[in-house]
């Protein structure tokens, strides 16, 4: 996949990722080292829970499975480096879920300091095989002019 430098990048461009399939092991394995919490580890525990009903990923989970996405799908020279964002959960996911991320850089500038580098700002969906929103996000991200080096 060729790398993307700042030349090659504009505001208004959309990347759409690959798939990623998630499993119930999967939620519950990344739940067991990372979020053990009853609703993503026990699904009768879930089921009850007023919120989740029923055995849902961690949001967390959902985070990290974007940061693959992207890194498969948008190849930027030097690599994602984040210099900040936000992020929110519009609802839980579940086993079974097929997920990818749909992005649109909706800001770009140039360093006024360090002009071979610069920073975008990307706004990013992950959707569900339903074309359902699971997560927004917005993040700023360092990408390299041509002449960089890099």
């Amino acid at each position: 996949m060729t790398k993307l430098y700042l030349e090659d990048l504009a505001v208004g461009q959309k990347y759409q990722s690959g798939e990623y399939a998630l499993t119930e092991e999967k939620i519950k394995q990344f739940a067991s080292e990372y979020d053990p919490q009853p609703f993503h580890l026990d699904e009768q525990s879930a089921l009850s829970h007023p919120v989740f009903r029923g055995l849902a990923g961690s949001g967390w989970q959902t985070a990290a499975i974007t940061m693959r996405l992207w890194v498969e799908s948008f190849p930027v020279a030097g690599g994602l480096v984040g210099f900040g964002g936000e992020v929110s959960w519009k609802r839980p996911t579940r086993p079974n879920d097929v997920l990818h991320v749909e992005s649109e850089i909706t800001e770009l500038r140039r360093s006024q300091s360090k002009p071979n580098q610069g920073v975008i700002t990307l706004f990013s969906q992950t959707k569900n095989q339903n074309d359902e929103v699971v997560q927004e996000s917005t993040t700023k991200i360092l990408v390299w002019s041509k002449d960089s080096g890099v």
